[in-house]
């Protein structure tokens, strides 16, 4: 019984669940809002400290500390932690700082004319142009600098309020080129939470030329004043190895890319994640500069990572932040609005989900909003009733069913022989002196025999028509049974 119910309860179930409304999930194409909380501005200084050991005039120490800004760019997070993808250029400074710090603390204790630069100078003095040698990398024996480089990597996510100090990254692997890709890890791993953002990373590039792309980065520090940028771009055909990366061009030919994109490289947007137009993932990086804009494919950025040891993944934040986007692109706004609200109580300050939530609280409810109107317009299909009446019929069907089955196992089992019939005799007389005739044994036992009544042969001799015993002329009650006279 209780198989059966079960077996048609489920049955009821699924008919009622295939007639409930499907809510449909797909990304709408173009979208850079995955990616776009993740992307990160990143600022590189070389931080020097020299001391000059002066023996020209007087033996004396001078020690100077200077902060040499070398690059600026933006970066992508790609796992919660704050790892970080972005170029060699951005962490790494291809010029000898060393040289500038001699420079620059020779000109300025000296009182001589040395540009501020990363070349080694000559000075017309033979005494101070030996001191000054001798104070450029490499050092040797006879060296007047000691000097001591780091480098000093700082990123700004894009949160609000903005972050004024950021947190520093350090470069843990790079490609030989400046435009190779480099992975930075916080300083200060994050500790509980669930981390930052994340971008995903695509499998592949697309092959066709004239693929439709965007490039989202930072021109600046974010601020109220400073949102990140998104450009429209386009894949140009080629792209091999040892190329330089794939260049961009307009199929249409109304806007000269290379160009567009080499100038904003300079402004601060090299190193910007290149998003694919189909799924919004990643599938490269902007490089280059000045008129020659181009993008190296995300094999590059997952092989940078593989040397590196380290797996791109996603967390909590993007889970949520991906589920309530996909709402709110299909204008659904009234069911976007939590789960932005979900996203920013996981990582306050989210701009992008607090731009998303703002314009999801406006037009909740109103005439854009896709929920509002299946509402209103498909009442009654949105919960048909046939599978609950269905469903109800079959369940009582089965229970009925259930029921019969518990009382046939219960019910206590029929005669099946009839009684055996009585002894044949004579008839009977069914008058009112029909009598049954015993006999006595030594067990007094009733012989279960009916015979007809007799009479004595003496009219004055009775006999009591119960057990059949002979009555007395004054026995009003047989001796024997009990009976009452009959008169």
């Amino acid at each position: 019984m209780a198989r059966l119910t079960a077996l048609f309860t489920g049955v009821a179930a699924a008919l009622a669940l295939t007639a409930l409304p499907v809510a449909a999930h797909e990304h709408p194409s173009g979208i850079t809002d995955l990616v776009s909380p993740a992307v990160v501005r990143l600022e590189a200084v070389s931080h020097v400290e020299i001391t000059l050991l002066d023996h020209v005039s007087e033996l004396k120490h001078v020690e100077r500390s200077y902060d040499v800004p070398f690059a600026q760019g933006t970066g992508t997070v790609v796992s919660p932690d704050g790892t970080i993808v972005a170029l060699r250029r951005l962490a790494v400074n291809p010029d000898d700082v060393a040289v500038y710090a001699a420079n620059k603390i020779f000109a300025e204790h000296h009182k001589v004319k040395i540009p501020d630069d990363y070349k080694k100078h000559k000075l017309s003095d033979d005494l101070l142009d030996r001191h000054l040698q001798d104070c450029y990398p490499p050092k040797s024996s006879t060296a007047t600098c000691i000097i001591d480089v780091t480098t000093e990597i700082t990123a700004f996510p894009n949160v609000s309020p903005a972050s004024a100090e950021g947190f520093k990254v350090k470069c843990i692997k790079a490609g030989p080129d400046p435009d190779s890709p480099a992975v930075l890890v916080p300083l200060t791993p994050a500790t509980g939470g669930v981390g930052m953002p994340t971008a995903p990373l695509a499998d592949k590039v697309p092959e066709q030329a004239g693929s439709p792309t965007n490039v989202a980065g930072f021109l600046g520090r974010p601020g109220p004043n400073v949102a990140h940028t998104v450009e429209i771009a386009h894949l140009a055909a080629g792209g091999a190895a040892g190329s330089g990366g794939r260049p961009f061009a307009d199929p249409d030919k109304k806007v000269d890319e290379p160009v567009k994109l080499g100038g904003l490289a300079d402004k601060g947007l090299v190193g910007a994640p290149v998003i694919g137009d189909k799924d919004g993932h990643v599938i490269g990086m902007l490089v280059g500069g000045g008129k020659q804009g181009r993008m190296i494919g995300v094999r590059e950025i997952t092989g940078i990572l593989a040397a590196a040891k380290v797996v791109p993944r996603r967390g909590a934040i993007d889970t949520a932040f991906e589920a309530a986007l996909t709402r709110y692109h299909t204008q659904y706004y009234t069911e976007a609005a939590p789960g932005f609200q979900r996203v920013l109580e996981l990582y306050p300050g989210n701009v992008v989900a607090a731009g998303l939530l703002k314009t999801s609280l406006a037009k909740r409810g109103g005439p854009e909003d896709q929920g509002t109107k299946q509402a209103v317009s498909e009442p009654v299909r949105s919960t048909p009733l046939w599978p609950f009446i269905l469903a109800a019929g079959i369940l009582f069907i089965a229970a009925a069913g259930g029921a019969y089955l518990l009382w046939r196992r219960r019910s206590p089992e029929t005669p099946t022989e009839l009684p055996e019939p009585l002894a044949a005799g004579p008839p009977l007389d069914d008058g009112a002196n029909q009598t049954v005739v015993v006999r006595r044994s030594q067990s007094f036992q009733v012989v279960p025999q009916q015979q007809q009544v007799m009479t004595a042969p003496d009219p004055a001799i009775k006999y009591c028509t119960s057990c059949g015993m002979r009555l007395g002329p004054a026995h009003r009650f047989c001796g024997y049974c009990g009976h009452p006279i009959e008169t």
